[in-house]
């Protein structure tokens, strides 16, 4: 399992967003030590005694540990054999977060082979300022992730971190630069603030990055407003450390209990008030417009909308990086349907690029988050890898009816776990006539299970057959579209990609 699965599933079992440092400071530990009377031991006993009581009383509670590897370097060999007792003593299931802030090129790789081989860690965190070479060599390991420090609670930092100006400054450059490096189950951002503006400037410059929060959290409220600022649009997305004053209390377990408890309100607090601003807005016009929505109605998530088409900028990029790939050709094309359209789009393309095919999932996800399900369903084949990744984005469980039922085996009619009763929301790549989505929810529906809302990333907009929407809705379904031709015909023009001709010939209908 790879740490980010292994992350979100900790969060779903533990119900939590917080994650345990364990980090043995020599002055701490005497104050812990003495109450209970280890103030005569040594730092090395004390120290195990103190990590092991923190895990038992938090395990139950977090969802990660995260060790600073110096505080363990500095007991000796002795203290580094500690780091090893403390990895026996994690549950399995939780992540263990290795916190060295790495930033040498040339011990890159030994680090690496220690951490991610010898120790068995999950993540590390990274100094970013030698650029993505420093974090090539750990993502070299499969299932591992990175987290690179984009900003630092030290007040002696501002000088840096704040350059030139708060217009751009260098950390939200360091934020924008390292998304390039990995793709988000890879790479985290670490933010050390208990200013909820920075942090909020880290969430719209990466709204689908995990972020880790290191700091402490200030004045009374303060965490409602970090909350508000840090977490994403499904109400998670956001670490937060257990305070280091907790970490000494002898009622840590019921201390840590009362603030997930807390914590989880404010989430389902904040979750639900953007439900109510979902449903005050359309669906469509907030990833796409149609060709019959003035595009100023259009609402941007990440950035300005286009002066000319009321696309938001990196979806914009996006729309343009498909074409360049191929994933959109001209010519005359036979479709599963049986129709021949000048035009094909094969999607299927975009499996083979993970950090694009992250952003199509993106795309995809915040269409979904808008909609209410238990489960999602794939069809098959096409539809399969993306309702898989986006299964995995949104921590809902896959299914998928079987294209043709086995003679031997269960002879399920959809595989994968449900009850009787689940809603389920179908994911498809293109809309054409509506027949294959229909066949897969005929097999949903007689399984017990609830369809209402259908989810392309194309609708062609009735180019084919005009009835397809109709028989959806006659079926009491909702479709919604990610993308129509029409956007992509006038980005590609506008961007020279295609013809003005080429154009009217993607949106002429198709008999």
């Amino acid at each position: 399992m790879g740490f980010f699965t292994a992350l979100t599933e900790a969060m779903t079992s533990r119900q939590s967003l917080l994650i345990t440092g364990l980090d043995p400071n020599p002055e701490m530990l005497r104050n812990w030590a003495t109450p209970r009377g280890l103030g005569g031991s040594s730092l090395l006993s004390q120290a195990r005694a103190w990590c092991k009581f923190v895990i038992e009383a938090t395990s139950d509670h977090v969802c990660a540990y995260k060790p600073s590897l110096g505080f363990y370097q500095a007991m000796g060999s002795a203290g580094v054999d500690l780091l090893m007792e403390v990895r026996e003593l994690l549950p399995p299931d939780l992540p263990l977060i290795i916190d060295i802030k790495h930033g040498d090129l040339n011990s890159s790789s030994a680090i690496a082979a220690y951490l991610f081989q010898t120790l068995q860690a999950d993540a590390v965190t990274l100094n970013p300022f030698a650029g993505q070479d420093i974090a090539a060599p750990f993502l070299l390991y499969p299932g591992k992730a990175v987290v690179i420090n984009c900003h630092s609670s030290n007040p002696a930092a501002r000088s840096l971190q704040h350059y030139p100006d708060e217009e751009r400054p260098l950390y939200l450059m360091v934020v924008g630069e390292s998304q390039r490096w990995g793709t988000p189950d890879q790479l985290l951002l670490e933010v050390g603030t208990s200013d909820p503006t920075i942090l909020g400037r880290v969430r719209k410059a990466a709204p689908e990055r995990f972020v880790m929060l290191r700091s402490l959290w200030g004045e009374e409220g303060n965490l409602e407003r970090l909350l508000a600022s840090g977490l994403n649009e499904a109400g998670d997305g956001l670490l937060l450390p257990l305070p280091q004053s907790l970490l000494n209390d002898s009622n840590i377990s019921d201390q840590t209990t009362a603030l997930k408890q807390r914590i989880n309100r404010i989430r389902s607090e904040h979750l639900e008030a953007r439900v109510e601003q979902s449903q005050l807005q359309s669906v469509q016009c907030r990833i796409w417009p149609h060709a019959d929505q003035p595009s100023a109605q259009s609402d941007t998530a990440n950035g300005e909308p286009s002066a000319q088409t009321g696309t938001d900028p990196e979806l914009r990029d996006l729309i343009i990086d498909l074409f360049d790939i191929r994933c959109l050709l001209f010519g005359e094309f036979k479709q599963a349907s049986g129709a021949i359209l000048n035009y094909y789009v094969d999607l299927r393309q975009i499996i083979s690029d993970p950090a694009l095919f992250h952003r199509v999932l993106d795309c995809y996800s915040r269409v979904l988050r808008t909609l209410n399900f238990d489960r999602i369903a794939g069809i098959p084949y096409g539809s399969l890898p993306t309702a898989t990744g986006l299964s995995l984005q949104l921590h809902k469980p896959l299914i998928y009816p079987r294209k043709e039922v086995k003679a031997h085996g269960t002879r399920r009619l959809v595989e994968g776990e449900f009850n009787a009763g689940d809603t389920v929301v179908v994911v498809d790549d293109i809309l054409i006539s509506g027949g294959s989505v229909l066949e897969g929810i005929a097999k949903l529906t007689s399984s017990e299970l609830k369809v209402s809302d259908v989810v392309v990333f194309l609708d062609h907009g009735g180019r084919h057959d005009p009835r397809a929407k109709q028989r959806l809705q006659s079926e009491g379904l909702r479709l919604h579209a990610v993308l129509t031709l029409e956007t992509i015909s006038t980005v590609l023009v506008e961007t020279g990609r295609i013809s003005t001709s080429q154009a009217q010939e993607l949106n002429a209908c198709n008999n």
